[in-house]
């Protein structure tokens, strides 16, 4: 006998647009997820609003978008993302043009952070170099 569970059918893919309709309160629609966590994935947390800790105004600032980079820069606890997923509806669906967008970013981003600390390193060596120079000359 076929056994029905309560599981979502997490495979269902949704594209950008049918998301973007679910950004209301009594319909919030989310996606998280980028190719380091297995891909961008949708979330139906209509009803998680009210049990969110941060509150559900943080939720509905992002909902029907892609919420995976205010997700992660939150730093979230395994727990959770653990109960992230008891909420997942699908997957997103991206065109290889929209693939070739969030890979862009990605490496955008990634080259950012790369950058942020070479300057950081630069902005060293100089204070050092100019702390080392007014030394001498108050030496001389």
């Amino acid at each position: 006998p076929h056994i029905r569970t309560m599981a979502p059918n997490t495979e269902k893919e949704f594209t950008l647009d049918e998301v973007a309709k679910h950004d209301k309160q009594d319909d919030c629609w989310l996606i998280i997820g980028n190719d380091n966590t297995g891909g961008p994935k949708v979330f139906d947390v209509t009803s998680y609003l009210d049990d969110h800790p941060g509150g559900a105004e943080v939720m509905l600032d992002v909902s029907g978008k892609d919420a995976d980079e205010f997700f992660e820069d939150i730093g979230h606890s395994n727990d959770a993302r653990e109960e992230l997923k008891k909420y997942q509806i699908g997957v997103l669906k991206l065109s290889e043009e929209e693939k070739a967008k969030r890979k862009a970013a990605a490496e955008e981003a990634a080259a950012k952070a790369a950058g942020g600390s070479t300057n950081m390193i630069m902005i060293i060596i100089l204070i050092v170099a100019i702390a080392l120079g007014y030394y001498k000359t108050q030496m001389a």
